[in-house]
């Protein structure tokens, strides 16, 4: 199937344009842009224009103002003061999205309103001729869909009140009432998204309708189709958005959700929350959110969190400890016996993964984690989790190192350590897709330098499959990295693998650089084995 592109119509209207001084903060609404103060890399203040997602009034906690000794006082009458926006910086990651206060709004800069819809001409959609002998053999079935899309059509249009299958999207969302303050926006790029939904008439661009040439004017009869799901984003549209969005998910609600935790303690580390994650209500928008960093529990002051530590004696994960070597363990849990961790990791680990969407249903997963030891317990430090069914041969779900951990070289260890599992399994394994933006990066590194510390201490001939074999690394993951590393050459009539000298540099400082390895002596483990009744997931 063809991707999905916008149709050109022409040249967009450019975006209406409010001069600075002539508007106050009250006229600023969601998909508006404008400046607004934030640190800058050299510790001064900056100004960078930013999109507004959603606003609200400015949480108070009455229980954090207890904490602090503070006297309740009256709300302030400054709408600065009283109002936050939860703004996008432009050309930044997605993950740096956060809550502004209306005090860092710069309104003697120039205010940038939402585009306006162009306005929706007469459609008419000419299908392909195809050959006379085509035409005596076009499906009957196809037939009676056109005549029931144009019966459904005139139907729809006799009741304008009933939205119906063949209403468009923009006539749905005409009647919708406008975005109030507080209200998030309805979808990512929904501005554009209606339009193209208008114009098109399938996910690839094109309406064949009878395949006899015919000429229909749908202006009488509404078009029948259903409006692309939500979920229906083409892969190039996905690649093209991953850095400045940073987010792989396929679903536009699970992106245009705002994010609802500031800040996670866990343990001794402080770290921001980078996207939403569906803990309950009375915890959202805390200053701190509080977390055992062995059971996961989360609560709302230290106070709380320091009487649950009397109480819990859990030193490390609840699961069996199937790897150790010097300071670093992993311990596999089931997400069936280890019901309440399980479902506390995943709703940790969305903080930090914007295209997981999995929080409670943790039954058909194990879970490895990975923990550093030390005397007061075993830390976590990264997990991944994989189905115990894989269909497609996944041997990683979901993958996640805590951000105060990264950029240690634990993430190639989480991801040496799947593959040293398919290695004992006899499979070969690859991550299930989409991955998160430092996941590709990640992944790509660990196959680029595995593949070539296989070729550089070989003296035999080695093809792909023995490539495959002996790394447990797909054929697909395989061909894809020799491509990238452009290790295929042309000799003598046929392909061969040859190293270029960058390469080789590159790996050595690399194998340098690198101390942590995995030593498959230590794993004592062997893959599990489920029955029928082990494998249903009911609750």
């Amino acid at each position: 199937m063809a991707p999905h592109t916008p149709k050109d119509d022409g040249p967009q209207p450019p975006p209406p344009i409010t001069p600075g001084g002539t508007y106050s903060i009250q006229t600023v609404s969601v998909g508006c842009k404008l400046y607004i103060r934030r640190p800058g890399p050299d510790g001064q203040e900056e100004e960078r224009l930013a999109e507004i997602l959603s606003i609200r009034d400015k949480p108070i906690n009455s229980y954090a103002a207890r904490l602090r000794g503070e006297v309740k006082q009256e709300e302030p009458q400054r709408p600065e003061e009283r109002l936050e926006f939860f703004v996008h910086w432009d050309q930044f990651n997605k993950r740096l999205d956060d809550w502004v206060s209306g005090t860092r709004l710069v309104l003697t800069r120039d205010l940038e309103w939402p585009r306006p819809k162009a306005t929706s001409s007469t459609k008419k959609v000419v299908s392909k001729k195809t050959p006379a002998k085509n035409q005596r053999q076009q499906s009957l079935l196809k037939r009676a869909a056109t005549a029931n899309a144009l019966a459904v059509g005139k139907a729809a249009k006799a009741e304008p009140g009933t939205p119906g299958p063949s209403t468009p999207a923009s006539a749905r969302a005409s009647a919708s009432p406008a975005p109030s303050i507080g209200k998030k926006r309805k979808t990512l790029h929904e501005e554009e998204d209606e339009e193209e939904e208008d114009l098109d008439a399938d996910a690839e661009g094109e309406m064949d309708v009878d395949a006899e040439g015919e000429v229909l004017d749908l202006d009488g009869a509404e078009p029948a189709q259903l409006p692309p799901p939500i979920s229906a984003f083409s892969k190039e549209q996905e690649i093209e958005k991953l850095r400045t969005s940073g987010s792989m998910t396929q679903s536009i609600s699970e992106i245009a959700r705002v994010k609802n935790l500031n800040r996670l303690q866990i343990g001794k580390h402080e770290v921001d929350a980078w996207y939403f994650s569906p803990y309950p209500q009375e915890y959202a928008h805390l200053p701190v959110l509080y977390i055992c960093e062995f059971c996961l529990s989360y609560f709302g002051s230290p106070f709380v969190l320091s009487r649950h530590r009397k109480r819990c004696n859990l030193l490390h994960p609840p699961g069996n400890e199937i790897y150790r070597h010097e300071d670093i363990s992993f311990f596999e849990l089931d997400g069936k016996r280890q019901l309440t961790y399980c479902r506390n990791l995943s709703l940790l680990s969305k903080c930090f993964l914007d295209h997981k969407t999995l929080y409670y249903d943790v039954t058909p997963f194990l879970y490895y984690v990975m923990c550093q030891r030390d005397s007061s317990g075993c830390h976590m430090v990264g997990y991944f989790s994989k189905e115990k069914e894989s269909a497609d041969n996944y041997n990683v779900a979901c993958i996640l190192t805590l951000p105060q951990h990264q950029r240690h070289g634990y993430g190639k260890l989480l991801i040496e350590f799947s593959y040293e599992l398919s290695k004992r399994e006899g499979k070969l394994g690859s991550p299930e897709k989409p991955l998160s933006d430092l996941g590709l990066l990640g992944y790509r590194a660990y196959w680029a330098e595995t593949i070539i510390d296989l070729l550089m201490n070989t003296t035999e001939d080695v093809s792909i499959d023995d490539i495959a074999q002996k790394t447990s690394i797909t054929h697909a993951d395989v061909m894809n990295t020799c491509t990238t590393l452009q290790l295929f050459k042309h000799y003598k009539g046929q392909h061969v693998i040859s190293i270029p000298e960058a390469v080789q540099e590159r790996y050595k400082k690399a194998k340098e650089k690198r101390k942590r390895r995995i030593h498959s002596e230590c794993l004592i483990w062997k893959p599990p084995v489920f029955s029928r009744d082990q494998l249903r997931f009911g609750w």
